[in-house]
Parts: structure tokens; C-alpha cells; sequence
């Protein structure tokens, strides 16, 4: 079986990057292998320095970077875990699959519905389009690693897309290779107690905390070209952003 060792020694061939960043890459590549689960602790940072030959002062700088970005968590006492709750930077535009894959997750969707039609009143309102326009409309369950994290009903511009079937896994992947992804976008962040239904999809229970998120993505020129709901489960994912004076 591939070791943590292994990782390291291959990724540190033909690399010029500072040891506690091959050390993170590869510890990001033995989450995603699988060699350590949610609920198993890393080894110690001790440990580590000792197994893989550097200073634990490489090893610490290597994790609180992981720390900081939300795929590791520190349980005082007990050691470092992988963060099996999602930190979702609210002021970065990426897509779901693009979060998961970052913190070594496999990302799925189960269609509820995919179809075309014409924009609803509030549709054409948030999107500025006129009445009639063509849309693409896609609801779907997000899972990381077989668990159900999101309910996603989005709305696209039908002419941003080339067809209906032109999204498979991720709706920004598809937008992007129409040259059509959405630069920036508005969103807006809620509470509120999951439903009967909601809960069923989620495999939560109804009145669980869940948390509502709808976005409006814009095109460079302007135009908006994504309106989007989702509804997240409240035990799974913490949205943060950071704050300044400026």
C-alpha cells in the first residue's frame, strides 16, 4: 500500500517547493487516497518528522497551513483529523466540485431534474431577462464521498450553454468550456429548519438546521447568467469570509 513516505519521496523528485508544501501536497494526496479516514487521527507531528526525516517545525508549519484552509481540524488532546465539515470561503466564486476536490472529496450529483423551458416572473427578474427567454434548469442532490451536502436548483441562460446535456458533474466546468462561467456573482446566505422532503434527500430529519444559499452569477460584460438556490445541510458545512477595514 502507498505510504505517506512513498507520496513524499515521489513528489519531492522533480520538486523546487518548500518541504512543508510537498509535505502538504502529500498529505492532501493520502486524504484522497483514502489512507486516513474522518474518524482516524493522523500520526502525531512527531512522528511524522521522525517517519519522514524533516524537522517537526516543517511538519507544523505543513498542517496549520491545512488547519487554516479547512481540511485538517485540531482536537486538542486528541491530535489532527481530517475536517469531515465544510468551510465554503463565501467570497470565492468556485463551483461545488471544485470545493470537494480541494479538500481531497469526491464529488456526485443524483438528478432530480433537468430540463428547458421559459423564465418564471422571479427568474426573469433576477436574470433581467424578458419574458419567454429560454433557460436550462437543473436540480440536483450534491454528494461528497456518498453523502448528501447540498439540494442545488439552478438556473442558466439558455444561451450560455451549448445544450441541455452539456452539464455532467459541474455546471461551471460546463460554462467555463462555453466560455461562459460566471466572473462574479451576488449571494445571499439564510437560515431555516429543513422541510419533510428536504430532510429525505438529505438524509437528515425534518426541522434539522439547514442553511439557504442563492446566488446570481454575472459575465464579465455584465450580464447575469446564473440564478441559483441551494439548500446545505447545517451539520456538514460552515460558510466563513474574511473581513477587512478597507
Amino acid at each position: 500500500m502507498t505510504t505517506l513516505a512513498q507520496l513524499m519521496h515521489n513528489l519531492g523528485q522533480h520538486s523546487s517547493l518548500p518541504l512543508y508544501q510537498q509535505l502538504q501536497r502529500a498529505l492532501r494526496e493520502a486524504i484522497d487516497k483514502r489512507l486516513y479516514g474522518p474518524d482516524e487521527a493522523l500520526p502525531a507531528e512527531r512522528q511524522l518528522a521522525a517517519d519522514l526525516g524533516i524537522s517537526r517545525i516543517t511538519v507544523r508549519k505543513a498542517i496549520d497551513g491545512l488547519v487554516e484552509e479547512g481540511l485538517l481540524v485540531r482536537r486538542p488532546g486528541s491530535g489532527n483529523f481530517i475536517n469531515t465539515r465544510i468551510e465554503k470561503n463565501f467570497a470565492k466564486l468556485t463551483s461545488f466540485s471544485e470545493d470537494m476536490r480541494a479538500r481531497g472529496r469526491t464529488p456526485r450529483s443524483v438528478w432530480l431534474k433537468r430540463s428547458e423551458g421559459t423564465v418564471t416572473p422571479e427568474e426573469a427578474l433576477r436574470l433581467r431577462l424578458s419574458p419567454g427567454a429560454p433557460v436550462y434548469r437543473f436540480h440536483r442532490i450534491r454528494y461528497a464521498d456518498e453523502i448528501p451536502m447540498c439540494l442545488e436548483y439552478a438556473t442558466i441562460v439558455a444561451t450560455a450553454l451549448p445544450s441541455l446535456e452539456a452539464v455532467q458533474v459541474s455546471m461551471y466546468e460546463a460554462l467555463e468550456q462555453a466560455g461562459n462561467r460566471p466572473v462574479r456573482a451576488l449571494q445571499r446566505l439564510s437560515a431555516l429548519l429543513l422541510n419533510a422532503e428536504q430532510a429525505e434527500l438529505l438524509q437528515a430529519k425534518p426541522g434539522d438546521a439547514g442553511l439557504a444559499v442563492e446566488r446570481l452569477g454575472f459575465l464579465r460584460d455584465g450580464r447575469a447568467v446564473e440564478f441559483c438556490r441551494s439548500i446545505f445541510r447545517g451539520d456538514m458545512y460552515d460558510f466563513v469570509a474574511e473581513l477587512n477595514t478597507a
